[in-house]
């Protein structure tokens, strides 16, 4: 079965629509909930027939959505667990939020809390206070913190992800000369978002289903360093939740060996460049895989790069379970999406 998903960016619908993604739009529900049904509305009308949704980069899906949800919390996860760190929150109006870089730099893992006392924080109480009003009120379903859409998949980003956002961008040297330090600091943002997680599944009445984690950076290290270092940190989150889909930017081929040492693997999201061959050697068909096409191709004026991409990546694939995902930015051409799209339906 071969498929196509995509959301659609925050650049995007401030294009589109003139909304504005400030402060409020993060922290006050009524906000919240209007500028978000606006999106949605705006891209089923948009795009009919495409499954398509408003939301931060493939993480929630428009099945497990409808216009009677909240989201609360709706901040990426290491932005979260950085301002429980200290780090200041910095919104954009027309694009995505971010949060000041590099607030543990020079910092050890012995400077880091004890993940439980993270639930004392004043920002995750006024979450879980959202939360319990939303719920009293009856009038919308909340989706609490770290979670995308109903279906009880929650997001993190990976430890060395995040650990690099937090730590600075020398954290990917330090892995080689501090490893001890450096697993050290991954094992513990592991059992932070596990804390924030079970937190938020319990305020917000939402079982967890299972756990996409972001390790975005995996593309930029070697295999070594991920044997030793994400497979590791990362199955932690297998060990308690089950289910992990894991995500890695660019081409990740490799490290799809190590993949299989990841406790609770359930699927790869993976960029171009991935040799989906490597995928299937190692994982056979059952595997679920989701795989973007690069960002250069989709902001092109011909189609042609990215069907020949796609019509080798079906080829290597040989009948495993498939889906092309994409986060819709401003300057992607729509005549490739709809190119694309009209190559994975005439292939089902």
């Amino acid at each position: 079965m071969i498929s196509m998903t995509g959301t659609l960016s925050k650049g995007f619908m401030a294009k589109e629509l003139g909304v504005k993604f400030n402060r409020e739009y993060y922290f006050d529900l009524k906000t919240r909930h209007e500028v978000d049904c606006k999106c949605n509305k705006h891209v089923a009308e948009m795009f009919p027939g495409l499954e398509l949704f408003y939301s931060e980069a493939n993480l929630g899906r428009r099945r497990y959505y409808n216009m009677e949800q909240v989201l609360v919390g709706g901040i990426q996860p290491n932005m979260i667990l950085g301002m429980l760190l200290g780090a200041e929150f910095v919104p954009n109006e027309s694009m995505d939020a971010d949060i000041t870089p590099g607030i543990m730099a020079g910092k050890s893992a012995d400077d880091l809390p004890d993940p439980r006392s993270l639930l004392d924080h004043k920002l995750i109480k006024f979450f879980t206070g959202q939360l319990r009003v939303v719920r009293a009120e009856g009038a919308l379903a909340p989706i609490p913190p770290f979670f995308w859409d109903s279906s009880g998949r929650a997001a993190v980003h990976g430890p060395m992800t995040s650990a690099q956002k937090y730590f600075g961008e020398e954290f990917l040297m330090d892995m080689m000369t501090e490893p001890e330090r450096c697993l050290k600091i991954m094992n513990w943002i592991a059992d932070a978002f596990i804390v924030l997680v079970r937190h938020f599944s319990e305020a917000g009445h939402i079982p967890v289903a299972g756990i996409h984690i972001g390790e975005c950076s995996s593309c930029m290290i070697s295999p070594d360093l991920f044997r030793q270092f994400v497979a590791p940190a990362v199955s932690k989150f297998g060990r308690v939740f089950n289910k992990v889909r894991l995500h890695s930017c660019g081409d990740s081929s490799h490290i799809i060996r190590w993949c299989g040492n990841i406790t609770g693997l359930q699927s790869l999201d993976v960029g171009a460049g991935t040799s989906v061959a490597k995928v299937r050697e190692v994982f056979g068909k059952k595997l679920p895989l989701s795989i973007a096409p690069a960002a250069g191709d989709l902001s092109g004026d011909d189609p042609g790069p990215v069907l020949e991409w796609a019509q080798r990546v079906i080829a290597e694939n040989d009948g495993g379970k498939l889906t092309f995902v994409f986060h819709l930015e401003p300057d992607y051409n729509l005549d490739i999406i709809s190119a694309l799209d009209q190559l994975v339906k005439s292939r089902n």
